[in-house]
């Protein structure tokens, strides 16, 4: 269509028979079916978008604010705790966009000092500066045609934010110890867990700078905003250790699940993360219990938690019966317990 739209229609199409059989034609009716598409689309919710986990509403919204800005080469500042997955967010914006066959190049701001992030994001030539023996190609250069993902934003230099704003003002800038002018077309997507509003107020980070990364905000929940995403982020940790470490764990028990849902993760998904990973090290059954998680979140565990509970994760609505067998490494009764079906159902299910 004009302007690039992309519509959804059906088509069926009826022969139009005259005497003896002879087909003398044929009638087409087209129906565009894009806005029931779109509805349904929006109805059903997702459980994963690109990497990212989640099926609450919080997750839901990001999801379609990633979609929509996919496609836009502006500027994306992305607000959130520390592990709260702005990284796989940037990703999605860009894998899932007209960039995603270009670079997708990052950079942990925080991690290096003023010279050594100057060097990395736009190079420098040979002699510049001590132990500076061959040219050196940055990462802006690297990142032509793709997307540069600046992580920890708020922590760069001043000097380093008169440069970044050149960039993003004239699409060019100068290696370190050279005058030549290089052009780039590089998407620019920043993340920071600090107010940069509050920060433009004290003085540390620069206004003008503020506004051009702030062109499109997205902010991203913190997970006990988002505590119906435990169950399905706990059963996708489990898939990832299970494989990585080489086990055969299928769940957690209810006191650890109902552990989980009270803790407040500080850390947000990230330690969640952690804990699974700890308690799949150290667990000997096919079943996580309390004394295999890290020792602060025993220590935040509130009295109502009895330490005896050894019945299963209260089952995932969100597994597929396929999901589920692959979990419980073919045990039709393990499979059973974690979709809260019975034994019989899932053997009518598989047809047996």
């Amino acid at each position: 269509m004009p302007g690039g739209a992309v519509r959804i229609v059906s088509i069926k199409t009826t022969p139009l028979v005259a005497g003896e059989n002879i087909v003398s034609g044929v009638v087409a009716v087209i129906r565009d079916e894009t806005s029931m598409v779109e509805l349904e689309r929006s109805l059903k919710k997702r459980g994963q978008f690109h990497k990212i986990i989640g099926v609450s509403e919080p997750m839901q919204r990001i999801y379609s604010l990633v979609e929509a800005l996919a496609d836009v080469p502006t500027t994306v500042l992305i607000h959130g705790e520390s592990g709260t997955g702005k990284e796989l967010v940037a990703s999605a914006l860009h894998y899932t966009g007209g960039r995603a066959k270009g670079p997708f190049v990052k950079v942990n701001c925080s991690a290096l000092s003023e010279s050594l992030l100057e060097s990395e994001l736009f190079g420098h030539v040979r002699g510049a500066f001590t132990g500076a023996i061959t040219n050196k190609i940055g990462r802006f250069q690297k990142a032509h045609g793709g997307t540069l993902f600046l992580d920890e934003i708020a922590d760069i230099s001043p000097t380093v934010q008169k440069r970044l704003l050149r960039v993003l003002q004239e699409s060019e800038f100068e290696q370190v110890g050279d005058s030549t002018p290089i052009k780039v077309d590089v998407r620019i997507i920043a993340a920071t867990n600090q107010n940069l509003s509050e920060m433009v107020s004290q003085g540390t980070f620069r206004q003008d700078l503020y506004y051009r990364l702030n062109v499109v905000s997205l902010s991203l929940p913190s997970l006990k905003e988002r505590k119906a995403d435990i169950g399905l982020l706990v059963t996708h940790f489990l898939k990832k250790y299970n494989d990585r470490l080489k086990r055969n764990i299928y769940g957690v028990t209810t006191d650890v699940m109902d552990l989980f849902l009270l803790y407040p993760w500080p850390g947000n998904v990230r330690e969640l993360e952690h804990a699974m990973e700890h308690a799949m090290v150290l667990c000997r059954s096919d079943l996580i219990s309390l004394e295999n998680l890290p020792q602060e979140l025993l220590v935040a565990m509130p009295g109502s938690i009895k330490r005896a509970s050894v019945t299963a994760m209260p089952p995932h609505n969100n597994l597929t019966l396929e999901e589920a067998l692959s979990m419980a490494n073919g045990n039709k009764t393990r499979a059973a317990r974690l979709l809260g079906i019975s034994r019989r159902t899932v053997y009518r299910q598989l047809g047996e």
